[in-house]
């Protein structure tokens, strides 16, 4: 086994978080990182930047540009027509101002347990965040992982929900989407309750060291609309375009990109008195539409690193040292799937590389597969939370905030928590073996 080409992942990681933190572009770190990773693992620069390091990109654009279009659009109307704001004003009236960051991790997480894709969740719950975040003077750098604590912890990895990742371990493993409902109702509950207490504790921690709302030029041009005297829509009326969406998704199995269609006509109907005349109107869907094509491409750019990652030979000697560890079955369920998603850095890609290498092995460990089941959806949601995420970047360039300043507490609520919840579930089943 050639040990540098197993280490030049993690030094590739490593690099990746550190010039993150410094500020560098994704565009950047996406295709320098794979040029380094290409070149110590003896592949051709070249072929490799132009084979499988554009056709991944290529491949996630394909798969989910509209999503993305949809979702922009979406949260373009929502946000210029004022019905976010009314959705904020609700919210916050009902807990008097507090909770806020909690407050959107839950709402967050209802509507991805409901089915939304976390991408159009992240177009239409972020101007919603901003606004509540503002009324309550809280550092908007807590804003992502609100967001994103709501969509990929308990929400994707309790029992019963549409997320992929569980779709993924029951097509490997012929096992339901109820799968384990004891043990993964005790982790999602537990999920929760940590992570709405720090989101509480944090925002608390920002403000008492003086980090307040911050009405930079981003916040300026995107809220420039409220500041007409415009008046809200009814908060109910408001509502009604993302309840149609989630009731087409959910009740109809409608695709998510033609039931967000339906959610913008909704928008459109229900909120035009809101929104100007033909001109105005015309600059909303311009103005959604332009923001979906940053947001994808600084994702796909590190889908594509990962695509190199998966050629080289270091990824395959990586797999193959995973089969021959000698732990515990649980823990070797958990401990495979989270590496394979970290480099991955993917938790469903992460998944469908451990199963269809591992599949045999977990299928041989002796525990009930409804275990494995729970156990490998919680995992993949840990590792996969390094800096290098393709989602966590969409999300951090859509809050105009940088690794340096909302990363930690994505990395509390997204990568230790849930190691936390795994601990739990293993020790659970340890008992009742």
């Amino acid at each position: 086994m050639d040990f540098l080409q197993i280490a030049i992942l993690p030094i590739a990681l490593l690099l990746f978080a550190v010039f993150a933190f410094q500020k560098w572009s994704a565009l950047i770190l996406g295709p320098l990182l794979s040029l380094l990773v290409a070149a110590v693992a003896g592949l051709p620069l070249l072929e490799t930047m132009l084979g499988p390091y554009m056709q991944t990109a290529a491949e996630y654009i394909k798969n989910f540009f509209l999503v993305f279009f949809v979702g922009s659009v979406f949260g373009s109307i929502m946000e210029e027509t004022g019905a976010a704001r009314s959705l904020a004003h609700c919210m916050t009236s009902i807990t008097k101002g507090k909770y806020v960051a909690p407050l959107i991790m839950t709402v967050t997480g209802i509507l991805t347990y409901g089915g939304i894709s976390g991408f159009v969740i992240f177009f239409a719950m972020y101007p919603v965040a901003l606004h509540m975040f503002k009324e309550a003077n809280l550092s908007r750098r807590l804003i992502p992982a609100a967001i994103s604590a709501g969509c990929w912890t308990w929400s994707m990895s309790g029992p019963g929900t549409p997320a992929i990742q569980n779709v993924i371990a029951m097509r490997f493993l012929g096992t339901t989407s109820m799968a384990d409902p004891i043990g993964g109702g005790i982790t999602t509950i537990l999920q929760f309750v940590l992570i709405f207490a720090y989101l509480e504790w944090q925002g608390r921690n920002y403000q008492s060291r003086g980090f307040a709302f911050v009405e930079d030029e981003h916040v300026q041009k995107y809220t420039s609309s409220l500041r007409e005297g415009k008046k809200l829509p009814n908060p109910f009326i408001s509502f009604i375009p993302s309840l149609l969406i989630l009731v087409l998704f959910n009740v109809f199995s409608v695709k998510v990109e033609a039931a967000v269609v339906a959610g913008i006509l909704a928008a459109i109907v229900l909120l035009s008195p809101y929104g100007g005349g033909y001109k105005e109107w015309i600059s909303i869907l311009n103005n959604g539409a332009a923001n979906s094509a940053p947001a994808i491409l600084n994702t796909a750019i590190v889908v594509g690193f990962a695509g190199v990652v998966r050629q080289t030979a270091g990824f395959s000697q990586l797999i193959d040292g995973l089969k021959g560890l000698n732990m515990p079955p649980l823990v070797f369920v958990a401990v495979t799937v989270a590496v394979a998603a970290g480099a991955a850095g993917s938790a469903s890609g992460g998944m469908s590389v451990a199963f269809a290498a591992l599949k045999d092995t977990y299928l041989a460990l002796g525990v009930p597969l409804p275990w494995v089941h729970r156990i490998s959806v919680i995992a993949a949601g840990t590792l996969d939370t390094l800096p290098h995420q393709g989602a966590q970047i969409t999300l951090l360039n859509i809050c105009h905030q940088t690794h340096r300043e909302a990363y930690w507490p994505i990395f509390v609520t997204q990568l230790a928590i849930p190691i936390v919840a795994l601990v739990v579930l293993i020790g659970y089943h340890a008992i009742v073996l």
